[in-house]
């Protein structure tokens, strides 16, 4: 049996402004947008170069949902995206206008600095010792 993680859902206020964020000034391709009627669509995200996971953009529509943006962890940094350049990544994404929370840090396990997206969900950027 083969299994893997297809997606993570990510409740935002709005399908564009998130697609606009993680296309624009993130990097990720747009992998699917399909409209699935009464304002509802699916939507999917990915870094540059993997094709085996994803972000499911998941629009708000309810008061709980609504509530839970940008602290669907509970505060901690709750998303991981690795990279095989930090320096460059880091470098584009200030340029783009990311929020980083700290100066990259040398950890034993490789080069990190946490982000917030513009919802408040927090991120790591990451780049593991080889």
């Amino acid at each position: 049996m083969t299994q893997r993680l297809h997606a993570v859902a990510l409740v935002v206020p709005d399908y564009d402004q998130a697609i606009a964020f993680y296309i624009d000034c993130v990097g990720f391709r747009l992998l699917d947008d399909i409209d699935l009627g009464n304002g509802k669509r699916w939507v999917r995200v990915a870094p540059p170069g993997d094709d085996s996971s994803s972000l499911l953009i998941a629009k708000a529509v309810e008061e709980q949902q609504s509530a839970a943006i940008g602290n669907q962890t509970g505060g901690r940094v709750g998303f991981f995206l690795a990279t095989d350049d930090f320096a460059r990544d880091h470098a584009s994404m200030l340029a783009a206008g990311v929020e980083f929370e700290e100066t990259p840090r040398h950890e034993p396990y490789g080069t990190v600095a946490v982000w917030r997206d513009p919802f408040g969900n927090r991120w790591d950027l990451l780049q593991f010792k080889s």
